[in-house]
């Protein structure tokens, strides 16, 4: 009540405020007159020393490592004691959001229908392809890294890293698809999320002259495009955070051209059989009496 006083006063007056609330007027000033209390003065002094712990630490410390930092350096406080200074001063520790985003959202006027509806299956080779990006930290900034997967077989058949998210890195994986296919691709859907590196209109148009249709997720969650998530998941599993940290893009890219080699050359998957994805392809290719290229 009497810090409510002192923040009103000077617009309002003391004694009009004490009619308001109701206290006496002598109150508040017998009240303001008194010296602080030891745990007041104790509270002022900690304050000073937590704002320089937050601030020796590029102000992201929470109360925990705050209430550890100062233990550390000979103060003994409690940790509910610490939280509340923190509270009165306004400050608080740093709050992690959300990865950096790979796709921007485009606009819904210019979204393609969703023709997969998470039915990631496929007859053969070349049927259905899904594409997706993610990132990598590096020393030198963000690393990314784009992915087309042909469904049937699990076996990535275009990428690109980069330290640009543009177009061009979505646009680079899927001209390196088409190379490795080098057959037509009229019966081939290409499956993505809503982001617009995907729905540019290079991109788009460069699927239309292969003959293959566009399909983006509707909901715009990870299930509308959970086989290059779980692609991407494996990725950082079993190279990036197992080989790093990395140095910069360069890193990157020579260490996924390694990863991808062994990804479909040499790794066993459940979803074809426990072979490899080239083996799958090839024992398909045999069955049908095809030639791979």
């Amino acid at each position: 009540m009497i810090a409510f006083i002192d923040h009103y006063k000077g617009a309002h007056g003391v004694e009009p405020i004490c009619r308001e609330l109701p206290i006496a007027p002598s109150t508040y000033y017998a009240a303001r007159s008194r010296p602080p209390s030891a745990r007041a003065i104790e509270d002022e002094e900690l304050k000073a020393k937590i704002l320089e712990v937050y601030k020796a630490n590029y102000e992201v410390y929470g109360v925990e490592k705050i209430w550890i930092a100062l233990a550390r350096s000979g103060v003994d406080v409690g940790r509910d004691r610490v939280a509340r200074l923190m509270g009165a001063l306004g400050i608080e520790g740093l709050t992690r959001g959300k990865k950096p985003r790979t796709t921007k959202p485009a606009p819904p006027a210019e979204r393609p229908d969703d023709l997969v509806k998470r039915d990631f299956t496929a007859p053969g080779p070349n049927r259905l392809w899904v594409a997706d990006l993610t990132y990598v930290a590096t020393w030198a900034g963000f690393a990314y890294t784009a992915f087309i997967i042909d469904v049937y077989s699990r076996l990535i058949v275009g990428w690109r890293v980069s330290s640009s998210l543009r177009a061009d890195l979505a646009l680079d994986a899927l001209e390196m698809a088409i190379w490795r296919r080098a057959e037509a691709l009229d019966d081939l859907v290409h499956h993505s999320d809503r982001g617009v590196q995907y729905l540019s209109v290079r991109y788009t148009e460069r699927l239309e002259q292969e003959g293959a249709v566009t399909s983006v997720g509707s909901k715009g969650d990870s299930y509308d495009n959970a086989l290059a998530e779980a692609v991407n998941s494996l990725y950082k599993a079993e190279l990036i955070y197992r080989q790093g940290p990395w140095r910069g893009v360069a890193d990157v890219e020579l260490a996924t051209l390694a990863w991808v080699d062994w990804w479909n050359n040499r790794r066993i998957h459940s979803a074809t059989g426990g072979v490899p994805p080239a083996e799958f392809e090839a024992a398909h290719a045999e069955a049908a009496g095809l030639v791979l290229r």
